[in-house]
């Protein structure tokens, strides 16, 4: 986990009374004193200012956790929950995109293909990961990488973590919204099972260009929406400063997602956020994963084809009324 000492504002409560605990321990060790009744009754006022602070959380407050420059990203996760990982190159066309990896890796033992948008820790990885935002290149490779599991039966694992899509114009010279398009309906044939999960951001078209699965997992605190709330309130208002307002209209967490049945089950984060606990975070979606592995296995290949294809077509409501004169 990051050392770095950025926190939000509306974790300073909890993080200042975690280092009087800290202090109060570290003062404990040195002098040979006992106050391990005081540091309980702290550490039990902690875990309810958590709750409290935690459960309570505006859409615009985990849209900022989504972000969170700590919170873990696809090779943290691949590094954890995965095993073997060989990491493939190229999209066999222009060059390979940073912004998307991908690879083998194994799942408690059985070979599966993970593909994941990276962001950076710093200026320098950020800048070459394009900030997680792929290319066309990428998502050419990403299907790449999906026809190849396809043809030898591995099961597919991506996860999704981007503001969106890059609309630089080379990206869009080298085609890519007919790259996202193509991994769409190239992803509806896949004839083995593909598990999503939304690890942070969930960033328009760029992220669904990945995220077509049988199954769409979410954690606790991402966002999965049509575009961001800077861009939706720049649009609709002509002012990006709305982007809180904007969020709250986007209906883009996991808990309002998992209403309008965009998302299949939401994975708890522990308290504070996945930034403050890499290791269980990484545990609660690898058993979510090996859960609906199982079960997705033991559909035939047009089955699999079939759930999928009529699970995204069947996404939204409408009406119909007679127009106004």
């Amino acid at each position: 986990m990051p050392n770095s000492p950025f926190f939000l504002d509306f974790e300073k409560p909890l993080i200042e009374m975690e280092e009087r605990i800290a202090a109060l321990k570290k003062f404990t060790e040195e002098k040979n004193m006992d106050f391990s009744d005081e540091i309980a009754r702290l550490e039990e006022r902690a875990c309810k200012l958590g709750e409290e602070i935690f459960g309570n959380l505006t859409r615009w407050q985990r849209v900022q956790l989504a972000r969170h420059p700590k919170r873990p990203f696809a090779l943290d996760y691949i590094k954890l929950i995965f095993h073997d990982f060989i990491e493939l190159h190229g999209d066999r066309h222009f060059r390979d995109d940073p912004a998307i990896i991908g690879g083998i890796a194994g799942l408690d033992g059985r070979p599966v293909t993970v593909i994941g948008q990276q962001k950076g820790r710093d200026t320098k990885e950020n800048i070459a990961r394009n900030f997680g935002m792929p290319h066309p290149e990428g998502y050419r490779k990403a299907l790449r990488l999906m026809k190849q599991a396809d043809k030898f039966g591995r099961p597919i694992i991506c996860i999704v973590d981007t503001p969106a899509a890059y609309p630089g114009i080379g990206a869009e010279e080298r085609g890519q919204a007919i790259a996202i398009a193509e991994n769409l309906k190239e992803m509806t044939k896949l004839s083995v099972p593909v598990i999503v999960v939304v690890t942070g951001e969930g960033g328009s078209g760029g992220a669904l260009g990945i995220a077509l699965g049988n199954v769409v997992l979410m954690l606790e605190n991402s966002i999965y929406s049509v575009c961001p709330p800077e861009s939706c309130a720049a649009i609709i208002w002509k002012d990006g400063t709305l982007a809180e307002k904007a969020a709250e209209e986007l209906k883009l967490t996991a808990q309002d997602l998992l209403k309008f049945k965009v998302t299949d089950e939401i994975i708890k984060e522990p308290l504070g956020g996945a930034h403050r606990n890499y290791t269980e975070t990484a545990v609660r979606i690898k058993e979510a994963l090996l859960r609906h592995l199982q079960q997705l296995s033991e559909m035939t290949g047009e089955e699999l084809v079939r759930e999928r294809y009529n699970k995204f077509r069947n996404m939204g409501e409408f009406f119909e009324g007679e127009g106004g004169g």
